[in-house]
């Protein structure tokens, strides 16, 4: 087994990470490589694939007609692996596997963002539903073709069991990598999801004034750039949001790690580790209940996810009607799932404009 990341993690982690050496492996079994760590080899293998590629042409709450300035599905993701392997390093814990885990973690997103999901679920009702987080196992199990000794990317198991995780919440206790992730993700689209509203015009600063946790962080804004408006304010609230909401994560973490019952066994600790405190949880629920009200039902949003909704469900039901449409591989994958399940991942690895490009 290779020295250098042996050593270097042995030196790094803390004695509740997941290290690289203690991996389960992949289903296919692959030689060690003379320099990568097997969660390094994941990150960079999701990081080539054609599906994550095609995360930046994928819609993350608004889509490009609105403009260029807010996130699509990639920039969201490289915010969460971002914010995940900070809280990661706070904690000592396995940044390769986090990142991996990060960068898979929406790749199983449809166009058009939550609005492909319903609609695609609606398609598949009779086929046990679509979810982006089961369809991203899919694609790396199966659907992505990019080696000839394997299908799919051949990722370990770990990084598997994490998306897993997010799949089925039912899931048993999971390693203290997937949940830095989890946590990641619920900063950045808290904050993000308001900050490009703002920048559309779809919200006012003053009305998220009006939640205590908005309100608190302009105010700490306010005692160090008294002077600050408009845009530069914005921006410096949206970055004390996150600089705070991940203070508290790890303050809270490092609270929970003390006790030993906390510390990971064979799967990961028997509770949720990497969460808020109770009050941060509490003014976060506020804010996605605003958001829920005031964004993502905002009529301009609404109307354009009915428009998205309708267009997959006109292309599933023109592919059903003619499956030759489909390309040789979900011609070939049909076979194997039945036309709709073959019809329904085609349309979801597709992105925004070649979904509407269609016949």
């Amino acid at each position: 087994m290779p020295e250098s990341w042996v050593e270097r993690e042995k030196l790094l982690l803390a004695p509740y990470a997941m290290p690289s050496a203690a991996s389960a492996g992949r289903k296919y079994p692959e030689p060690a490589h003379p320099y990568r760590s097997p969660f390094q080899r994941d990150r960079d293998r999701i990081v080539h694939c054609a599906a994550f590629r095609r995360l930046s042409a994928k819609t993350q709450v608004f889509t490009g007609d609105l403009g260029d300035y807010h996130r699509t599905r990639l920039t969201h993701t490289l915010e969460v692996a971002s914010l995940a392997r900070t809280l990661g390093r706070a904690l000592r814990l396995n940044e390769d596997l986090i990142e991996a885990l990060a960068l898979i973690h929406d790749l199983g997103h449809p166009p058009f963002g939550h609005a492909g999901e319903e609609a695609l679920d609606d398609c598949l009702r009779d086929e046990g539903g679509f979810s982006h987080n089961r369809h991203a196992l899919t694609i790396v199990e199966e659907l992505e073709q990019r080696y000839p000794e394997f299908p799919g990317l051949n990722l370990s198991r770990e990084v598997l069991a994490g998306q897993e995780a997010r799949a089925d919440k039912r899931a048993g206790p999971v390693l203290l990598e997937v949940q830095v992730v989890d946590a990641a993700d619920s900063v950045a689209y808290d904050s993000h999801d308001a900050d490009d509203a703002l920048e559309l015009g779809l919200l006012r600063l003053d009305e998220l004034m009006a939640l205590p946790l908005w309100r608190e962080a302009q105010r700490r804004v306010r005692e160090r750039y008294a002077v600050l408006a408009g845009h530069e304010l914005r921006r410096a609230v949206i970055k004390e949001l996150i600089d705070w909401q991940i203070s508290d994560l790890l303050d809270e973490a490092r609270r929970r790690l003390k006790d030993a019952t906390a510390r990971p066994g064979a799967g990961g600790p028997a509770e949720c580790v990497i969460r808020p405190r109770d009050a941060m949880a509490a003014q976060k629920q506020e804010i996605e209940a605003f958001l829920q009200e005031r964004v993502y039902r905002h009529p301009q949003v609404v109307a354009i996810r009915e428009r998205a909704k309708q267009r997959l469900h006109e292309r599933f039901s023109a592919l059903l009607a003619a499956p030759a449409l489909l390309p040789p591989f979900f011609q070939q994958r049909a076979k194997a799932v039945g036309k709709a399940r073959a019809a329904g991942e085609y349309l979801a690895c597709l992105t925004d404009q070649a979904a509407l490009r269609g016949a």
